[in-house]
């Protein structure tokens, strides 16, 4: 029996492990290189970049016809709520919204080509925020064990709200 239902699935799960692997790399090499890039300008720059890429990766994954006026609407409206949460943030936790958003689109784009090949037993978008969730926890339990890292359960609401708005934004657009 094959792990994955198909070519696609197996590409896609590819992008998850290796966004993980992405996150977890920043654990042990997210301060020497933070210390690199103090410059304010280049960091809004990098940030600004980041959210546009994770923008474009979830409005992508949720549209699948052309936008009318409703789909534009909420679009708009969560464009906005997105730009406001950022704007609340430091730093750090706004690139946890930009990583666990394009990790949720992975996750949720995965489940949802598994299941268009195989009967699922629970629905994609929850089963997507459960692992994103579960990823996002046990990338701050880590952090306890690390020299250097704060163990922070703000943050974990950070990585599961992320997943959470990533997930309902692409499933309302579509």
């Amino acid at each position: 029996m094959d792990l994955f239902t198909s070519a696609r699935e197996r590409r896609l799960w590819l992008w998850v492990l290796l966004t993980v692997a992405a996150i977890y790399a920043t654990l042990f090499m997210g301060r020497p290189l933070a210390n690199q890039l103090r410059d304010q300008n280049l960091q809004a720059v990098i940030f600004v970049l980041g959210m546009l890429l994770a923008g474009t990766a979830v409005l992508l994954h949720g549209w699948r016809t052309k936008p009318g006026k409703f789909e534009m609407s909420v679009l708009l409206g969560i464009a906005a709520v997105y730009v406001m949460f950022f704007f609340r943030l430091g730093a750090p936790e706004r690139s946890h919204l930009i990583e666990y958003s394009v990790l949720a689109v992975f996750l949720h784009r995965a489940l949802l080509e598994r299941s268009t090949n195989k009967k699922p037993s629970l629905s994609p978008a929850l089963l997507a925020i459960g692992l994103g969730v579960l990823i996002g926890l046990l990338d701050e339990v880590l952090q306890f064990f690390l020299p250097n890292r704060t163990f922070d359960p703000e943050d974990m609401f950070f990585n599961g709200f992320a997943v959470i708005m990533a997930i309902a934004a692409s499933s309302l657009l579509n």
